[in-house]
C-alpha cells in the first residue's frame, strides 16, 4: 500500500503494522480538530469504524492515530510516522496535517475511498514507516470552465474532493462566458435569469453540424458559492473566481445590453451565445461599464476571500471598438496608442480597484498586450511565452499552457477517441509536463507560483466526459506539481505506471469515470460527433 500519488519526497518502511480497531481513538490538538473531524468522518464512512477521540496518541495502546503540529515544518509539509505508538501525522500548519492524512487515507488501501463498509470483518492496517514530504510549489491548480456545460453543485462539491485526494489546492472556477453565466449577482438579477441559459447547444466541435435542440443552463445561488467556498477551505482548497472581462462576454451583453458597443450593433438583438469560438460582441469601454463590473466584484469579493480574482481578458477581438466611435473617444481622451492599449486599460482599472480592497489580479496572457497592470499576475496558457515575459517582468506567473496541460485536449490518436480536440497529450506527455522554463533564472524562476491543470468544457457535457478527460493524467499532474522529479526525459515514467496500478483500483472506488490504459470503453465513444484534432507534437514553447 505504499504505491502513493504523488510520489512523497523519502519514503522509509520498517517490519511490522499499526492495526486500526473499534478500539482505535484519534487524536487532535489545537489547530488540527477541524482535519481530524473530516479523517474521522471519511474512514468512518469506508471503515465503520467509530474512531473515537483521544486524549492523546498512546492513549490507545498503539493502535490509534494522533494529529499535530509541528512548527518547525513548512506550511504544507507534514510528517507521518507509523510505528508501535500508532500513527503520529504532523505538520507544519493543519493544511500540512490534511495532507498527511490523504497519503494515510493511501496507505489503507482503495476501499478506504468508499462511503460504506464492504465488509464489518476486514482488517485495516498501515505499516510501519516514516514518510516525509513538502510540495514543490504553492499552487498547485485545476481550472474547470462550468460556463460552456455548467456542473451543478453537487459536482463541483464532487471535483473538489477529487483534487485534495490529489493535494491540489487552488480551484480556479471559470464562471462567466459567452455561452452562459453561472454565479446568481443579486444587483443585477437578469444575468441569471436571462443570461444563464441558452436556448440549444452546438455538439461537438463548432464545425459539427449537430444540434443539442434544448435549454442548457443553470446557475449558483450565493448560498451554493458559500457552501462550495466552504467544502473547499475545509479541505485546504482556495477557490479562485473567473469573471471574464472584455471579451467572453456575450451572456452578459444579452442580459444587460447596454454593456456592449450599442453604436457598432444591435445589442437587444442579442441571445445567449449558442456555439463555441472567439465571440467578436465585447464589452463597451465605458464608465457605465466599469461601474457595473465593479458591482459585480464587490459582491465576488463578499463570496470569495482568495487572494487572487481572475478577469478573463483572453481573446478579446477588438473589431468593434476599432468602429465604435465611443470606444475611439476613449482612446483619444486617455491618449492611448491603441485598441491593445484600451484593453491594457480596461484591466488596468480592475487591477487598481482590486489592489485598493487588498486583492490582487489575474488573467490570461493576453493581458500582457499593450502593457501588464502594474500588480497583475499572469495564466500563461499560449505556450510558456507569456509566462517567461512576466517572470521577467517581475510579475507573478501560473504556468498552464495549452500544448501540455489542457485536459480537454484528446489523450490518444485512435479514432475511438470521443469527439477528439487539440493534441495528443498522453498521461506519459503530463508526467513530463515541467512548469518552469529553463532559460528563466533563478531570481525570476521564483515569480513562477506553481502551475494548473485546466479543463475546457465545451464537448464535455456532463461530469462523465469531464472525469474521462481530466482522469488518469490529473494524477500525473498532480505528481508534476507536488513532487520534486528529475528533468522531464530523466523521470520514471515506468515506475509512474506502477503506482498507477493501485490508484486505478482508487479511483474506482471513487466512482471516477477515467480513460482505461487501453482506451476507452464502448458507452465512452462519441462515433459521428466532430472534433477538432491537430495533427503532430504541439509547439515546445
Amino acid at each position: 500500500m505504499t504505491e502513493l500519488i504523488p510520489k512523497p519526497r523519502s519514503v522509509a518502511v520498517t517490519t511490522g503494522e499499526v492495526r486500526l480497531t473499534a478500539h482505535s481513538r484519534l487524536y487532535t490538538c489545537t489547530g488540527t480538530q477541524g482535519v481530524g473531524h473530516w479523517l474521522r468522518t471519511v474512514l468512518r464512512q469506508a471503515t465503520g469504524l467509530p474512531l473515537r477521540e483521544g486524549r492523546e496518541l498512546d492513549d490507545a495502546g498503539g493502535d490509534g492515530i494522533g494529529l499535530q503540529l509541528a512548527p518547525e515544518l513548512g506550511p504544507e509539509e507534514y510528517r507521518l510516522v507509523s510505528d508501535w505508538n500508532g500513527v503520529l501525522i504532523e505538520g507544519g500548519s493543519a493544511a500540512g496535517v490534511f495532507w498527511g492524512a490523504q497519503t494515510l487515507r493511501q496507505l489503507l488501501g482503495p476501499d478506504a475511498y468508499r462511503k460504506a463498509p464492504l465488509s464489518r470483518d476486514r482488517a485495516w492496517a498501515v505499516p510501519y514507516l516514516t514518510i516525509e514530504d513538502a510540495p514543490r510549489f504553492r499552487w498547485r491548480g485545476l481550472m474547470l470552465d462550468v460556463a460552456r456545460h455548467f456542473m451543478p453543485k453537487e459536482g463541483v462539491l464532487r471535483y473538489l474532493d477529487l483534487m485534495a485526494a490529489h493535494k491540489l489546492n487552488v480551484f480556479h472556477l471559470h464562471l462567466t462566458d459567452d455561452q452562459g453565466w453561472r454565479i446568481q449577482i443579486e444587483r443585477h438579477p437578469r444575468l441569471t435569469e436571462i443570461g444563464s441559459w441558452r436556448a440549444r447547444t452546438k455538439t461537438g466541435h463548432r464545425a459539427s453540424p449537430l444540434w443539442e435542440e434544448k435549454p442548457h443552463g443553470g446557475y449558483y445561488t450565493q448560498d451554493d458559492i458559500r457552501e462550495i467556498v466552504a467544502y473547499a477551505a475545509e479541505r485546504h482548497i482556495t477557490v479562485v473566481p473567473e469573471i471574464d472581462v472584455p471579451g467572453h462576454s456575450q451572456a452578459a451583453i444579452a442580459a444587460y445590453p447596454e454593456l456592449g458597443n450599442t453604436d457598432v450593433i444591435d445589442t437587444t438583438a442579442l441571445s445567449v451565445w449558442d456555439t463555441w469560438g472567439i465571440n467578436p460582441n465585447v464589452l463597451a469601454p465605458t464608465d457605465n461599464t466599469l461601474r457595473f463590473y465593479e458591482g459585480v466584484f464587490e459582491e465576488v469579493l463578499e463570496l470569495f476571500p482568495s487572494e487572487f480574482v481572475h478577469v478573463g481578458g483572453d481573446e478579446c477581438p477588438k473589431d468593434q471598438w476599432r468602429r465604435s466611435g465611443t470606444a475611439q473617444a476613449r482612446i483619444r481622451e486617455l491618449g492611448l496608442a491603441d485598441e491593445d492599449e484600451l484593453q491594457s486599460w480596461f484591466i488596468g482599472h480592475f487591477d487598481a480597484w482590486l489592489s485598493a480592497r487588498g486583492r490582487r489580479l489575474i488573467g490570461w496572457d493576453e493581458i500582457l498586450e499593450g502593457g501588464l497592470a502594474k500588480g497583475a499576475a499572469v495564466s500563461s496558457w499560449r505556450g510558456y511565452a507569456g509566462g517567461v515575459a512576466a517572470a521577467r517582468a517581475g510579475h507573478d506567473v501560473v504556468m498552464c499552457p495549452e500544448q501540455q496541460v489542457y485536459l480537454d485536449h484528446r489523450q490518444a490518436p485512435g479514432p475511438d477517441e470521443p469527439v477528439p480536440i487539440g493534441w495528443v497529450r498522453t498521461l506519459e506527455d503530463v508526467y513530463r509536463f515541467e512548469p518552469v522554463p529553463p532559460e528563466l533564472t533563478p531570481e525570476e524562476a521564483r515569480h513562477v507560483l506553481g502551475t494548473q491543470a485546466n479543463v475546457w468544457t465545451e464537448v464535455l457535457e456532463d461530469h462523465a466526459r469531464v472525469d474521462y478527460q481530466v482522469f488518469p493524467r490529473l494524477a500525473a499532474f498532480a505528481e508534476a506539481a507536488w513532487s520534486a522529479l528529475p528533468a522531464p526525459a530523466e523521470r520514471d515514467f515506468a515506475g509512474f505506471e506502477r503506482r498507477m496500478t493501485a490508484h486505478y483500483r482508487r479511483l474506482d472506488a471513487l466512482g471516477v469515470a477515467y480513460r482505461p490504459p487501453a482506451g476507452p470503453l464502448p458507452w465512452q465513444r462519441r462515433p459521428g460527433v466532430l472534433g477538432r484534432p491537430k495533427d503532430g507534437p504541439p509547439p515546445s514553447r
